[in-house]
């Protein structure tokens, strides 16, 4: 006799696959899904998706290690809080098991208000390791044979994903970027991409009044579009954009870049390097409001770290330019990762 329930006939990696894929809504909207209330049940990224179903797969390894008679998806959810826990027992860092916690969250749609939510360690600047220290990795990597992509990388703060994707188009001087967008302007039916790209174009025109050079910053990560400014010397300046500028339109600008490259450490070098063409002395930064009650006088501009960095103090101006950049939305994410050495 064969099985009553066929779905039982698959193995845990398989219902696992099957689960996550259903969930996919690369493309959708994810604010619609917010108000709407599906969000929980969806995937909107495809980078997303595939991290979690790596670390769902590893869930399921090691289920099938240690608890062989466990065969559905169901039975194994009993699991996931042991398998976490011994995750952090193994001494893995905040940020992975704030994944995997995610990952099997979603999986089974496990809410942080649940009684059973597994509530991951604290993440902490201080116990950040990747690009800090010395590695095996990066001793293979001589930044002396490979001055000219460090420099790239330094001028133009590029994701290893980007970087390697980057055509000789992807240079555009200022004022392509103002005819572009006069261009998009008196155009009466705009694509929601025209839209987007427009949106694009302003914001770094508008970000960075100073700059005549920028990298278009294409599918980086979550699948969006940036302009970035080149920094540098004039003279390191001039080579990153002779680069572009010796190649065709359609051609690769690095046809292969080092995996022992520490291309966020340069990200970072370049982070820094940006805030500081923007940064004012905190003493400089007006108050401009008094705490309710106390009648403290307040500089909104300012922001003081946390954690390790106590007492720190950045302009918060410099740092949203900075954040536009780097394609990224956040301050606290600015001062955590990449403002270093300041």
């Amino acid at each position: 006799m064969g099985r009553r329930n066929k779905a039982y006939s698959k193995t845990l990696h398989q219902q696992i696959y099957d689960r996550l894929t259903s969930m996919q809504a690369f493309g959708e909207s994810k604010r619609e899904a917010v108000a709407n209330g599906t969000m929980d049940g969806k995937i909107f990224s495809y980078a997303t998706y595939k991290s979690y179903y790596k670390q769902a797969q590893y869930f399921a390894g090691w289920i099938k290690s240690n608890h062989p008679d466990c065969t559905t998806l169901k039975h194994a959810r009993r699991y996931v809080n042991e398998y976490l826990e011994g995750q952090v027992d193994r001494g893995l860092s905040p940020w992975t098991i704030h994944t995997q916690a995610k990952a099997l969250s979603k999986l089974y749609g496990i809410k942080p208000t649940d009684a059973d939510y597994f509530v991951p360690p604290e993440r902490c600047r201080a116990d950040i390791k990747r690009s800090r220290d010395k590695t095996e990795k990066k001793c293979r990597f001589s930044e002396r044979n490979n001055a000219e992509l460090v420099a790239f990388c330094r001028g133009t703060g590029c994701r290893r994903g980007v970087l390697e994707k980057l055509r000789g188009d992807d240079l555009w001087s200022r004022s392509r970027m103002s005819a572009e967008v006069a261009s998009l302007e008196n155009k009466p039916d705009r694509s929601e991409a025209e839209e987007k790209h427009l949106v694009c174009l302003k914001e770094a025109l508008q970000f960075f009044p100073d700059q005549d050079w920028f990298v278009h910053h294409r599918k980086d990560k979550n699948g969006k579009y940036r302009y970035a400014p080149i920094i540098g010397t004039e003279d390191q300046r001039g080579r990153i954009i002779a680069r572009f500028q010796n190649r065709r339109p359609d051609e690769k600008l690095w046809q292969y870049v080092n995996k022992a490259a520490d291309i966020h450490g340069y990200r970072s070098d370049y982070a820094v390097a940006v805030y500081r063409m923007y940064a004012r002395n905190i003493e400089d930064i007006p108050y401009d409001r008094v705490m309710r009650g106390r009648g403290k006088r307040l500089r909104s501009d300012a922001y003081f770290c946390r954690n390790d960095e106590r007492g720190r103090a950045l302009d918060r101006r410099a740092m949203k330019i900075t954040s536009k950049a780097l394609g990224h939305t956040r301050e606290y994410v600015i001062a955590v990762s990449y403002l270093r050495g300041l």
